[in-house]
């Protein structure tokens, strides 16, 4: 029997109700593209942390506890948790809201620290200046207490402005990227985004090698 191929979750991780994160998310898993995929030996698979409904910190634990002194108890918790436990790696798609990390996205990853700790994972952030804060937060949130392996490239996306055009933040305000900032980010970020993908899996295959 082949083995299970392992995954890396690509995560959208804006919640409200009307955004432009899963076009973000989708555009990236694109530029990734299943021929890097397939060679690296991973398959890539879509979370929407949207669609899990996470309350804001109704567990009556602490995440660090679970699971060697306690357990999750809520089912939205469960789902979440065993979601992020099955994947080997992750790219965490991140807008910025005034100059900070979500706090939708905040919310779920504080859910978490078992099922992530010590984990490759890269960081694509998007917004009116690219996201460059809640970038430096995701990556200090996951790779200090989670230990999680942060890819060290972490491509910033800037809605387009295009001349004799309302910016692309006006699209992004109703859930829509518009074609300036989808070929702006393409072009001007692709390389980096693939780079950030090899550094994932360079470290993942690391971690994953025998001991000499």
């Amino acid at each position: 029997m082949a083995a299970t191929k392992k995954t890396i979750a690509i995560i959208t991780g804006s919640v409200r109700a009307v955004r432009v994160g899963p076009a973000v998310a989708a555009l990236v898993k694109e530029i990734i593209g299943p021929s890097a995929a397939a060679g690296a030996g991973v398959e890539l698979v879509d979370v929407d942390i949207a669609s899990f409904k996470l309350p804001i910190y109704d567990e009556l634990v602490l995440p660090g506890m679970v699971p060697e002194h306690a357990s999750l108890s809520h089912a939205h918790s469960l789902a979440w948790s065993a979601e992020m436990k099955r994947h080997a790696a992750y790219v965490l798609v991140t807008a910025e809201y005034n100059y900070g990390l979500p706090g939708g996205t905040k919310n779920a990853i504080d859910y978490l620290s078992h099922e992530i700790k010590g984990k490759p994972i890269g960081i694509v952030s998007y917004g009116v200046l690219g996201g460059a804060s809640s970038s430096e937060q995701a990556a200090k949130i996951l790779g200090v207490p989670l230990k999680m392996q942060v890819a060290p490239t972490r491509p910033q996306l800037a809605f387009a402005s295009p001349e004799g055009a309302p910016p692309d933040t006006h699209a992004a305000a109703g859930g829509v990227l518009g074609d300036a900032s989808r070929e702006a980010w393409t072009k001007d970020h692709g390389e980096a985004i693939k780079k950030m993908f090899a550094e994932i899996t360079a470290s993942l295959a690391l971690t994953e090698a025998p001991a000499a």
